[in-house]
C-alpha cells in the first residue's frame, strides 16, 4: 500500500482535534484526523459526553475562522455574568455573592455554552463538507516515527501516513506524547466530578454561577430552556468517595442534596438526564513539541473544570498553531515553527495550570477558618475595580489591559 501524504495529521478526534481539522482545512491544508472511538453525537446514546463547554470570546474567533460558528452559534446560550458565591458558612447559605459582568470589559458576553455531544455532531457534519479533510473515526494511531522532513504515522487500518506536521490532540494519556518521548507531571486531588443537567424554577438570567463551600466548586452553567423550564448544566466537584456516593443516590435524594449544595439559589433542582462521573487531575507536559510534532489540548495540559479554562486553553493552542502555519506555509512543521509555538504557549499554559491548581485547592478547603479567609479574599478582589477587570481579561485569555482606544 502506497504511503499517503498530507500536510497535517491529527491524532485525536475529541472537540479540540475536530476543531483543529476544520480550522486547518478551512485554510486549504490537507488534513487527516483519526480517533479510535467514533464520536457520540446524540444525547441519549450510550457514551454521550454530557458535559458542556463555554466557548470564551477568543475561542469563538477561532470557530468563526474555521467556519464552525454558523453551525454552533444557533444552539448556544450566552453567558453575560460570571457569579462567584461563597457558601462556606456553617449553614451552607450564600454569604458572599459577587458578579463579574462581561459589560465591564466588552460589548460581547464572556462566552457561549453548548453541550459537548452537540458540538461533536455539528463539527463532524461540517468536516464532511471540506474536500481537503478526512475524518477517520474508529482508526487509531499505532506508531510514530519522526524524521527531519516528515512524521511517519502507522494507523490501525494498515495505512502509513507521511505528514509535514503531526498534532497530538489525543487526550490526557496521549499516545503521541509517549511515542515522541515527552514526559508529563501530574497533580492528583482525590477529587471527582459528577456532571448532570437540571431544570429549576428560578431563571438563570444567562449567569454562570460557581458556588464554593468545600470539596470543590458546584458550577451551574446556563442551558436553553427544557419543556418551558429554565435549565443549567452542573459540574459538582467533591472528594472521590463522596462523588461516587452522590452518583449512586436515588433521584429524589440526589436532587435534594444538589439543591442544598446550590445554596437554594435557583429553587428546587430537578434532574434532566443521567449523571456521569469524571476524574479530576492537573497535568502538564514537559514540552509541547518534538521533531515534526506539536501537542495541544489535553495531550499538553489538563486542568480542573474551573473558570471554563480547559477547552479554551486548547483553542488557544490552536490559534497559535494556525497563525504560525498560515504565516509560513513552506515552514509547516519545521523547527522554526515549532520553536515559536513552544515559546508562545508553554510558559502561558504552565502559568494557567499553576493558577487553576491554586484556585482548586482553595475551593476544596474544609476548615472553617480557611473558608472565611477565602470569602474575604473574593470580596477584596472584587471591590478593587482595576483588579476585577484584570482578572476577567486574564480569564478570557486577553491582554490584562485593553488596547488604546478599545
Amino acid at each position: 500500500m502506497a504511503r499517503q501524504r498530507v500536510d497535517i495529521a491529527i491524532s485525536g478526534g475529541g472537540v479540540a482535534g475536530l476543531v483543529a481539522a476544520a480550522a486547518f482545512g478551512a485554510e486549504g491544508f490537507s488534513v487527516l484526523c483519526v480517533d479510535p472511538a467514533p464520536p457520540v453525537t446524540a444525547e441519549g446514546d450510550a457514551g454521550a459526553d454530557l458535559r458542556t463547554t463555554a466557548f470564551l470570546q477568543p475561542s469563538v474567533e477561532v470557530l468563526e475562522r474555521a467556519g464552525l460558528w454558523a453551525r454552533l452559534g444557533p444552539h448556544a446560550t450566552a453567558l453575560g455574568v460570571m457569579r462567584i458565591v461563597d457558601a462556606g458558612g456553617p449553614d451552607g447559605s450564600a454569604r458572599v455573592v459577587r458578579d463579574f459582568e462581561a459589560a465591564d470589559i466588552s460589548d460581547a458576553p464572556f462566552g457561549w455554552n453548548l453541550p459537548n455531544w452537540l458540538i461533536r455532531r455539528e463539527i463532524v457534519a461540517h468536516l464532511a463538507t471540506l474536500p481537503g479533510v478526512e475524518f477517520a473515526p474508529g482508526v487509531a494511531t499505532r506508531s510514530v516515527l519522526t524524521r527531519e522532513s516528515a512524521a511517519i504515522i502507522t494507523l490501525s487500518d494498515g495505512r502509513s501516513i507521511e505528514a509535514r506536521l503531526l498534532i497530538g490532540a489525543d487526550g490526557r494519556d496521549s499516545a503521541v506524547r509517549e511515542a515522541v518521548g515527552i514526559g508529563a507531571r501530574t497533580l492528583r486531588y482525590g477529587q471527582k466530578a459528577v456532571v448532570f443537567a437540571v431544570t429549576h424554577p428560578i431563571p438563570h438570567g444567562n449567569v454562570s454561577t460557581e458556588v464554593h463551600r468545600s470539596g470543590g466548586p458546584f458550577t451551574l452553567v446556563p442551558l436553553p430552556d427544557r419543556d418551558g423550564r429554565p435549565a443549567s448544566a452542573v459540574v459538582w466537584m467533591e472528594a472521590g468517595p463522596e462523588v461516587l456516593r452522590l452518583a449512586a443516590l436515588p433521584e429524589a435524594a440526589f436532587e435534594a442534596e444538589a439543591t442544598q449544595r446550590s445554596a437554594h439559589l435557583f429553587g428546587p433542582l430537578r434532574l434532566a438526564g443521567r449523571r456521569s462521573v469524571w476524574p479530576i487531575i492537573s497535568r502538564l507536559a514537559s514540552a509541547m513539541t518534538a521533531e515534526r510534532t506539536a501537542l495541544m489540548a489535553e495531550a499538553a495540559h489538563v486542568v480542573p473544570p474551573i473558570g471554563a479554562q480547559g477547552l479554551n486553553m486548547s483553542l488557544g493552542d490552536l490559534r497559535v498553531l494556525l497563525g504560525l502555519a498560515t504565516a509560513d506555509r513552506a515552514g509547516l512543521g519545521g523547527p522554526e515553527m515549532l520553536a515559536a509555538y513552544a515559546r508562545a504557549r508553554h510558559p502561558e499554559v504552565a502559568a494557567r495550570v499553576a493558577g487553576i491548581d491554586l484556585l482548586n485547592r482553595a475551593s476544596m478547603a474544609g476548615a472553617q477558618g480557611v473558608r472565611d479567609l477565602r470569602a474575604g479574599l473574593v470580596s477584596a478582589l472584587y471591590s478593587a475595580a482595576p483588579v476585577r477587570r484584570a482578572l476577567m481579561r486574564a480569564g478570557l485569555g486577553l491582554a490584562l489591559t485593553p488596547p488604546k482606544g478599545g
